[in-house]
């Protein structure tokens, strides 16, 4: 893990690494390390919520596993099992006041000419921090984020075709491609992409799942065949069946989407995110929908421990 070349002060925070908290500014890899040069680092993002009993992760076992699948995908030998990462991750947190979310990293840091490494010896990095207090305060100093989204169809770039990269890996690689379209897609004047698959049927945003809302209120989200098994996707799935709305997981042609009742997308750093226009054209109503926003509110008092039906998605860190 890199620090920042743009910060300018010190952060307030330890990172776990290889079993030791280790100061933020001394974390360090070399720049010919195998991670740096062929992106083979794989990662998993958690977040973590003040409730009623304290802080809490949620729903870190979930993201545990998909970390782990991730390197089984890559074929990276992980070091630890499920039990020692999340003991890890508390041990993190609670090394962390005030943090709002974890990214756990695992990588090769052995420098390396090949692209299959001599030295196979996988690191973990385990970093709980404050996203703008730590981050973006350092970066831009402004923080981007707007509560609705405009969002462009992306023509030129499609999701990577599974027999490359797996779309159910999050390793760093993947995420080259809708960095390119992002990127220019902000320039534009957009705020976020979507991408489709090779079939040409709807995929994912950059870094968050799909979701629409018919106008007879049925939630249809693309299958995991070919998108990355969101977790809070699948919070969104079992909130709404819990609470009795028709939902499907199924192929979405992109032209659906524009005769929408309402869009959004999920993510774990955003939550619900509604989508007011895609290309330009409204969605709806082109404001945020009730079925948006009832899940948003939904979803931010589970994660906050206010609903006792899904207390057992919340790992209490002080207790």
């Amino acid at each position: 893990m890199l620090r920042a070349m743009s910060q300018s002060g010190p952060v307030d925070r330890l990172i776990w690494v290889n079993g030791e908290l280790v100061p933020w500014g001394e974390v360090k890899v070399h720049v010919l390390c195998h991670s740096m040069q062929r992106a083979s680092l794989i990662f998993d993002f958690y977040s973590v919520h003040e409730t009623p009993r304290g802080p809490a992760v949620f729903r870190m076992a979930e993201h545990t596993r998909r970390l782990l699948r991730s390197g089984e995908l890559l074929g990276l030998p992980m070091p630890l099992g499920e039990d020692e990462i999340n003991a890890a991750i508390v041990e993190t947190v609670r090394a962390n006041p005030g943090a709002s979310c974890v990214k756990v990293c695992a990588y090769l840091p052995s420098i390396e000419v090949e692209v299959v490494p001599a030295d196979d010896r996988v690191s973990i990095a385990i970093a709980a921090y404050d996203s703008l207090r730590d981050v973006v305060a350092y970066n831009a100093g402004t923080p981007w984020y707007k509560p609705e989204l405009r969002l462009r169809l992306e023509k030129d770039r499609q999701k990577m075709r599974p027999e490359i990269i797996p779309p159910q890996c999050k390793v760093s690689a993947n995420y080259t491609s809708p960095m390119i379209a992002k990127w220019a897609a902000r320039r534009a004047g957009y705020d976020e992409i979507l991408l489709v698959d090779h079939r040409g049927y709807v995929a994912e945003a950059s870094t968050e799942n799909v979701f629409l809302i018919e106008r007879d209120g049925r939630l249809r989200t693309p299958s995991l065949d070919f998108v990355l098994p969101g977790v809070t996707r699948d919070s969104i799935l079992a909130i709404a069946k819990h609470d009795g709305r028709v939902v499907e997981e199924c192929a979405i042609r992109p032209e659906e989407l524009f005769g929408a009742a309402e869009v959004f997308l999920t993510a774990t750093s955003a939550g619900v995110w509604p989508v007011l226009s895609i290309d330009d054209s409204p969605i709806g109503s082109g404001s945020v929908g009730p079925v948006s926003k009832a899940l948003r509110d939904r979803f931010h008092d589970v994660t906050c421990g206010r609903d006792s039906a899904f207390h057992a998605w919340l790992r209490f860190v002080n207790e």
